[in-house]
């Protein structure tokens, strides 16, 4: 008798790849999207029903025009990942490296400094002062609803303290459940705490890369050119 052959054990399944967090801004998709039915409605118009000029006008005006929405609109996002943090502006892409961003600022603007000084703007995550301010107000009506249920809770536990001894540990909790933050300034904070978590991480270290996307700068360029020469030809 022959004895049976060592069965090899079953391949394990790969381990799922982290995948980035991607930030972008939906009302400025929602304006591009917008945007884009207008002129893209408007210029057809003109150059099917147009006379003259006016067809080659609109054309140019469009191959200048959709690039420059899609750029400043639908483009822009933050990918935000274990080793690195990618920015995808209007015209450029910017890949850090964690270990090489020193810091991210929100004032009038969410910006990223880089340990040698360069600043790069966060396109996808805009300021929004008016949320902000939203968010300060809804904090101060939490905190006061938050300290007028306390309060209720020290008083009925101030009169049951006096009969049974207890009473000064009752209300001792937090005012509130935590801040409310507008949304920009939550993604802010998210992207610090991965900065903070990540930096010296070995994977997380290299050099700062940064590319024009010439797919956009070429063609708004292009119809620029187009423009122009049809202004001066006249």
């Amino acid at each position: 008798m022959t004895s049976p052959e060592p069965q090899s054990p079953a391949p394990q399944p790969p381990e799922p790849e982290s995948k980035d967090r991607v930030y972008r801004s939906v009302p400025a998709i929602a304006g591009g999207v917008l945007l884009l039915a207008i002129a893209g409605w408007l210029g057809i118009d003109a150059v099917t029903s147009g006379g003259g000029r006016t067809p080659w006008m609109a054309l140019a005006v469009l191959i200048l025009v959709v690039p420059l929405v899609v750029a400043f609109t639908l483009r822009p996002a933050v990918y935000a990942g274990e080793d690195r943090l990618r920015i995808r502006n209007p015209f450029r892409v910017i890949v850090l490296p964690w270990g090489r961003v020193a810091s991210l600022k929100s004032a009038y603007s969410n910006e990223v400094f880089t340990e040698s000084g360069a600043k790069y703007q966060l396109w996808a995550v805009p300021v929004s002062l008016r949320a902000r301010k939203k968010a300060a107000r809804r904090e101060m009506r939490a905190t006061a609803q938050a300290r007028r249920g306390r309060g209720r809770d020290e008083g009925r536990g101030s009169a049951l303290g006096m009969r049974a001894g207890w009473g000064d540990g009752l209300g001792a909790g937090p005012v509130s459940g935590g801040p409310v933050r507008a949304e920009t300034d939550r993604i802010m904070d998210e992207l610090r705490g991965l900065h903070e978590a990540r930096h010296r991480a070995e994977t997380a270290q290299g050099e700062v890369t940064v590319r024009w996307a010439y797919e956009v700068v070429a063609p708004a360029v292009a119809g620029a050119l187009l423009v122009l020469i049809l202004l001066v030809v006249g």
